[in-house]
């Protein structure tokens, strides 16, 4: 996922006390399981056993704002020098829709999503499907188709 944003830049609001993400919350990837057991493992370090898992790591990572864990995830070849995540931006739902490939028995894989977002436009949706490679023994994301 590498949703970038050319509108203009708005002053961040405060977010509410029940937006936080916390390890006991639920992962904002959409497993039935804590962010701490889910995606925060990944986000704290350890490696994700498939395309999917890191794919929906990534979508959590956006909804959490760890730019740092977005561009260790990312290929050297395609990666940004920064990533400037937008503060109005709320990440509020994941669905996977297809993939191929990305197991521990694979280099390739690709996974078709869309994420849902809220932002001071009002909702809106990126429909995606994003390639995975190994690289260096991790999956890591290398680049996106984007469709309507």
């Amino acid at each position: 996922m590498s949703r970038r944003t050319s509108r203009p830049r708005r002053p961040s609001a405060p977010r509410a006390a029940s937006q936080r993400i916390t390890p006991e919350t639920p992962c904002p990837c959409g497993l039935p399981a804590a962010y701490g057991e889910c995606c925060g493992r990944y986000h704290s370090g350890a490696l994700a056993p498939t395309c999917e898992a890191l794919m929906r790591s990534r979508y959590a990572a956006f909804a959490v704002r760890d730019a740092g864990y977005l561009l260790r995830t990312w290929h050297p070849s395609t990666r940004p020098a920064v990533l400037d995540l937008d503060p109005q931006t709320r990440w509020v739902r994941l669905e996977i829709l297809a993939t191929t490939e990305g197991t521990a028995f694979h280099t390739t894989g690709t996974v078709t999503f869309r994420a849902h977002w809220t932002d001071g436009d009002g909702p809106g949706s990126l429909h995606e499907k994003s390639r995975f490679v190994r690289h260096e023994g991790a999956w890591v994301y290398e680049a996106a188709e984007f469709t309507a």
